[in-house]
């Protein structure tokens, strides 16, 4: 079984929302429902496929099962999403060093905010630094309280800060709009701020914080 290192994960949103190619990206496939198919589609190997496939239609999960050897299954109605299953397979099974996850903005805001909100489960958070959402326009982060200074993406142009829970002592000491020793009491976003250089540093003492890096649609077509 591989260990270590980046795991993919592909879960069942639009495809309007990927990345411009799967399979430059490295690291390893997990595929979560659909996505298994998808990947098969795209030429990619998954080592794993994830979920309760409800989405696939028989002749699409013998497809599913012919492909790939690690196939786990569970039942529609089940306390935790398909992809909440993935991600824990990806961590404690396959022992990644991170998760990156796709496909999973867009379509039904339902199921993105499940996947946002992912890591305020205390069974996720011990992994959140290690886990990123990634479409064509956003590369979403998750924070423990520390001090930080992250690299700006090449394709992104704009920064936000979103406390998930009530932070202590928010400072963002080098962006464009910077903030001092800031108590933040509840969930807000912090829209539309800016590197100044190639890197952005940030403190905070508790709580959990999501950074996204960003651009606009018609950047991340022609940029």
């Amino acid at each position: 079984m591989l260990r270590g290192g980046t795991f993919n994960l592909l879960v069942g949103g639009p495809k309007a929302n990927w990345p411009a190619d799967l399979t430059q990206i490295p690291g390893t496939w997990i595929g979560v429902d659909r996505g298994t198919l998808r990947l098969i589609e795209h030429h990619i190997q998954p080592v794993a496929a994830i979920g309760d496939f409800d989405s696939l239609q028989p002749t699409e999960l013998q497809q599913v099962r012919r492909n790939v050897k690690d196939v786990r299954s569970a039942q529609a109605e089940k306390d935790f999403t398909d992809t909440q299953m993935a991600v824990m397979v990806a961590f404690r099974d396959y022992h990644a060093d991170r998760v990156d996850i796709y496909g999973a903005t867009g379509g039904r805001l339902d199921h993105f905010l499940a996947n946002l909100f992912l890591v305020l489960e205390p069974q996720y958070k011990t992994y959140a630094s290690r886990i990123r959402l990634i479409d064509k326009q956003n590369t979403i982060s998750y924070f423990l309280p520390g001090q930080y200074t992250i690299h700006k993406e090449a394709d992104k142009q704009y920064l936000a800060f979103i406390p998930l829970t009530p932070i202590d002592h928010l400072s963002l000491t080098d962006e464009k709009y910077e903030l001092h020793d800031e108590p933040i009491p509840y969930a807000i976003s912090f829209a539309s701020n800016e590197f100044v250089g190639e890197t952005g540093s940030f403190q905070f003492d508790t709580g959990l914080l999501c950074v996204i890096q960003s651009c606009d649609a018609y950047e991340s077509r022609h940029g």
